[in-house]
């Protein structure tokens, strides 16, 4: 049997990076979660899914492009669907075309919490992360994102 390769251990720069990255994604993250459920009562999953659907034509999407464009489990979006339903801002119906596929749609109730949402939404992610950083640094971020995301083969949200 081949000895294991050795490890190849991160340098002083690319430790920084990562416990930057560390530090930093749970703080902003919780800020903003927190300003969101304070001001709206929404979670960030409930935000997720209903900023999705309320930018699409229609307001609706199939189930499975909807998990596959968050990331998500079937089970998991499917307990979360079954959450918002009851609140009354989405809502399932069967794809008319196929007979084989659901649709999640957002209610009219769904379209009030999200347009009543979204400009306080936004002034949070403002508040956390985007005016603490220079116009150089989003630029960054935004190459950073993209890297990753062609790295890890996930889709462009359409």
């Amino acid at each position: 049997m081949a000895p294991a390769p050795e490890p190849r251990w991160l340098t002083e720069p690319e430790q920084a990076a990562w416990y930057a990255w560390r530090r930093m994604f749970p703080l902003v993250n919780a800020g903003i979660a927190r300003d969101l459920n304070q001001d709206s009562g929404l979670s960030e999953a409930d935000y997720d899914v209903l900023s999705v659907l309320g930018s699409t034509d229609g307001h609706r999407m199939r189930i499975s492009a909807l998990a596959t464009l968050m990331q998500w489990s079937r089970s998991r979006l499917s307990h979360q669907l079954t959450r918002m339903e009851q609140r009354g801002v989405v809502r399932r119906e069967e794809v008319a075309e196929d007979g084989r596929g659901a649709e999640v749609v957002l209610t009219e109730a769904g379209v009030d919490v999200i347009t009543e949402a979204a400009p306080l939404h936004v002034e949070s992610v403002r508040r956390h992360l985007i005016d603490v950083l220079t116009p150089e640094q989003l630029r960054m971020m935004a190459e950073v994102g993209e890297a990753l995301r062609v790295r890890m083969g996930i889709a462009r949200k359409q």
